[in-house]
């Protein structure tokens, strides 16, 4: 696939847009809480194909990537340029192409990074993880690990449900969401790597399976200060859900139909499952398209301080949980600021300077990577 074309966005910051009147809907309502933060909204890069996932580095350089491949690195002083790499093996089609990103925990010191990619040899398309590690200029990618981790199915003639986040747990697991390839035998066989996440040691590859029943994670959050790790899945015709993860759990998704098909018609999380673990939120009898989640984290953000966020597609917007100590959900809203104003939201990702990073998702070169910060309480 030929470079996406991408530019540095005019103006220091867009003012933030706003809803003239609030919608009621029923995945939260679109109101600014009382005493909430208004929140600015500036283009970072533009121009791009649907961007995946972003992540930042202690330097302050955000490194993001396209689901039809390349990688791009925004360095500090606004600099957006493109960051070479050997993608040749890529396999993009439909929902699956280059996706989940990650920075290894030691990136100060080794250079690391993770991408969750379909990749083919010509003959048999799977998804890998590839660790990489990046010059200090940016401006080169090479792969170290490659694989890091392979054969985790992929659909091979659309490319659905292919997943695929990429996140750390707070002692340095990498974490893996998958989907089922819409296969629907993959939620429930505990012997394959779809339909699942997954636990993985980042030095060696070795990985296991550490819950399953899921249908396509789509999202990987880890609350600060807790172990709590939470999944965003998009559900079929209803029921996208949050889910707290737990080692062993079985989050009840079982679409293998009597004849082999793949039976979309059954609940996402089916309760006749014995253990299965009910959603912490779901979208009820309608989705919205939930994707990526994220916390937010720190005193500039006044009330919205501890706030789950996830990416809305269909929705187009972010919505905003708001959890107890234990993660149970006590309140849900949509964030003004962004509601319906940039098409669909991909990803949301806390940086490490504390601002938010979203990534839409509309294509034919339109997307957008955003920074969102807080300006005042409102």
């Amino acid at each position: 696939m030929p470079p996406t074309a991408r530019r540095l966005a005019a103006g220091p910051c867009m003012a933030a847009v706003l809803l003239a009147g609030c919608t009621s809907a029923p995945d939260g309502d679109a109101a600014r809480p009382s005493g909430a933060p208004r929140l600015q909204v500036s283009v970072v890069a533009d121009g791009l194909d649907h961007p995946w996932d972003v992540a930042q580095a202690p330097d302050g350089t955000l490194l993001f990537d396209e689901r039809g491949g390349g990688l791009t690195a925004v360095r500090p002083d606004g600099t957006v340029q493109d960051v070479r790499a050997d993608l040749d093996d890529l396999f993009a089609r439909g929902e699956t192409g280059l996706m989940g990103l990650v920075l290894d925990p030691g990136f100060d010191g080794n250079r690391r990074f993770y991408s969750c990619q379909g990749v083919t040899d010509g003959a048999a398309p799977s998804i890998a993880v590839i660790a990489w590690t990046v010059s200090a200029d940016w401006g080169s990618a090479t792969r170290v690990a490659d694989p890091l981790i392979d054969d985790i199915p992929v659909n091979a003639d659309s490319g659905r449900h292919g997943g695929c986040r990429l996140r750390f747990t707070p002692d340095g697991a990498l974490l893996i969401g998958t989907g089922d390839n819409a296969v629907g035998k993959n939620p429930q066989d505990r012997s394959s790597l779809a339909g699942k996440v997954l636990l993985a040691d980042p030095a060696t590859g070795e990985v296991r399976v550490w819950n399953y029943g899921h249908r396509n994670v789509q999202g990987l959050a880890v609350r600060p200060r807790t172990n709590q790790i939470f999944a965003v899945e998009q559900g079929t015709y209803r029921d996208d859900e949050v889910n707290l993860l737990r080692a062993g759990g079985n989050y009840g998704y079982d679409p293998n139909g009597a004849d082999g098909s793949y039976d979309e018609s059954v609940p996402m999380t089916d309760t006749s499952i014995p253990g299965a673990i009910e959603a912490v939120w779901s979208s009820g009898p309608q989705t919205i398209a939930t994707s990526g989640g994220t916390f937010l984290h720190g005193a500039q953000w006044g009330s919205y301080d501890g706030l789950m966020l996830l990416g809305v597609l269909k929705g187009q917007g972010v919505l905003a949980l708001r959890l107890d100590d234990d993660g149970m959900l006590t309140d849900q809203f949509r964030l003004p600021e962004l509601e319906g104003a940039y098409g669909r939201i991909r990803t949301v990702q806390q940086g490490t300077d504390g601002d938010l990073y979203v990534t839409t998702d509309n294509g034919g070169g339109q997307d957008k990577l955003l920074r969102i910060t807080p300006s005042s309480s409102g």
